[in-house]
């Protein structure tokens, strides 16, 4: 399954077996299966449908590896869009597990015609008022649920992504591939497209730099679409009539699927990574931590809530969301400038040293033995599982 939380489950399942914990990972049934490596969690990719008996599914398996805590990693748009999942912790909990749930975004679901707002609202945050952990990803989600949930802790994502660098050859040799030479403005966007992530911004980035002159191109790292959200396929073909429409055509590439190290090497290829959420740059989206941890030089939307760690001219370049013009002169900026481009690289690897998964994973730690009643200074006892 293709994602941001496929990626950082496994990252953050590695990372917590990598401390002791004995870990495994129930998924869909689509889900590839892989070859297990060294330090990877056991995977059961056996739901092959997210509705109300999926729960007595999930406590089953939990079961069967002896696991004493159920940790759901939530994002709306996935679990086949069914509120089944919502109502588990509780269920879960008369079984006799603990449970932790994971917001990585607080979006409502789709639920039926003529569900309200404050219908779909509350279904949505029905997890965090029942589970023994409640955690989020970002500030925003974790000023929307403050004060309301006594067990709410927010923890950022890592980049699934390892930092890399190459040298000027490698450089030049990757760029060649994308039919780009050294004297290309090489914008690039890396992940799936989506209404929140700025395609149309994006494009329309690019059409006021050509038309200012400039040799830029674009180059979108990653398979167009993922797997967890249908309605992000009607969204591509509204990007890709818009760049048509623009006459762009042979100045946008697609580099389709990469393994991890390839998205990597892509990253040190480019010249402007710009990631124009329409939502605003946040601790929960792992394409920009990517970004950060190969130092590109980054131009993105501002926050809706301050990052005491990433700051507008120093991490990056800041510009409101969906405004192609200011977005533009941002790259511009960077491009006329090397020191500043430099710089937001530099600070931008720097940075990322922060969000490590080792660091992520012994925060979660403390949460699942207070609410199991364990003192644990480090690491659960060897019997602990999840």
């Amino acid at each position: 399954m293709q994602g941001g939380v496929g990626a950082y489950t496994e990252e953050l399942a590695k990372a917590l077996l990598g401390l002791g914990l004995d870990v495994s990972v129930l998924t869909d049934s689509r889900a590839i299966p892989l070859h297990r490596a060294p330090g990877s969690p056991q995977t059961y990719p056996q739901v092959t449908r997210w509705g109300w008996g999926s729960l007595g599914q999930i406590a089953r398996c939990a079961r069967s590896v002896h696991a004493q805590w159920i940790h759901v990693q939530y994002q709306t748009a996935a679990y086949g869009m069914h509120p089944a999942i919502n109502f588990g912790p509780l269920l879960w909990q008369r079984q006799g597990f603990r449970v932790a749930w994971t917001y990585h975004d607080l979006l409502v679901p789709y639920l039926f015609p003529k569900a309200g707002e404050r219908l779909r609202r509350w279904v949505t945050e029905r997890a965090a008022f029942a589970a023994d952990v409640t955690i989020v990803t970002n500030a925003q989600d974790r000023e929307r649920l403050a004060g309301r949930v006594p067990t709410l802790t927010a923890i950022p994502i890592g980049s699934n992504i390892q930092s890399a660098t190459v040298g000027e050859a490698e450089r030049r040799r990757l760029r060649a591939g994308w039919g780009v030479g050294d004297d290309v403005l090489l914008l690039a966007y890396f992940g799936f497209l989506n209404r929140s992530k700025g395609g149309i911004t994006l494009v329309e980035t690019l059409q006021r730099l050509v038309a200012d002159g400039r040799n830029a191109h674009l180059l979108l790292i990653g398979e167009r679409v993922g797997a967890s959200d249908p309605t992000n396929f009607v969204y591509l073909q509204e990007v890709e009539a818009r760049i048509a429409g623009l006459g762009l055509g042979e100045r946008v590439h697609w580099s389709g699927r990469l393994d991890d190290p390839e998205v990597a090497r892509a990253l040190n290829g480019i010249d402007v990574l710009v990631m124009p959420y329409t939502d605003g740059a946040s601790l929960r989206r792992g394409t920009l931590m990517a970004g950060l941890a190969n130092g590109c030089a980054i131009v993105t939307t501002t926050p809706q809530s301050p990052l005491p760690d990433l700051r507008d001219g120093l991490e990056w370049l800041a510009v409101p969301p969906e405004n192609p013009t200011a977005t533009a002169q941002a790259v511009a900026r960077l491009a006329d400038d090397p020191a500043l481009s430099g710089k937001l690289r530099a600070n931008a690897r720097r940075a990322s040293a922060n969000y490590s998964w080792e660091r992520i994973a012994a925060r979660h730690l403390p949460l699942y033995g207070a609410a199991s009643g364990l003192a644990i200074p480090g690491s659960l006892p060897d019997n602990q599982s999840l």
